[in-house]
């Protein structure tokens, strides 16, 4: 018996905008069902003695430091632009 109804499959798909044949559906059923089945696996672990955690690896902050430097002189920046005026780059208009 089958943890997922066709139904609740058929629902998913709709979700997803997946148009599935009455096959696939019986299909897929069968194979999110060994998927559950599998990570029911988890359940049987001891787990009580294990920290809450939001990443595997014991990360606090990876970022630099964020300081404010001089960027770039406006002429570098538009050397290898196709088109610019007064110090800006030029692009063509998207809204009338």
């Amino acid at each position: 018996m089958s943890r997922l109804t066709l139904d609740q499959v058929k629902h998913v798909a709709h979700l997803a905008r997946l148009a599935i044949t009455e096959d696939e559906a019986v299909k897929f059923q069968q194979q999110l069902d060994k998927v559950i089945t599998y990570a029911e696996q988890l359940n049987e672990l001891d787990t009580s003695n294990v920290e809450p955690t939001s990443h595997v690896l014991d990360m606090k902050n990876v970022f630099r430091e964020d300081i404010a430097k001089k960027g770039l002189p406006v002429e570098d920046v538009v050397r290898n632009a196709p088109d610019h005026a007064d110090g800006q780059i030029r692009v063509p208009a998207i809204i009338e």
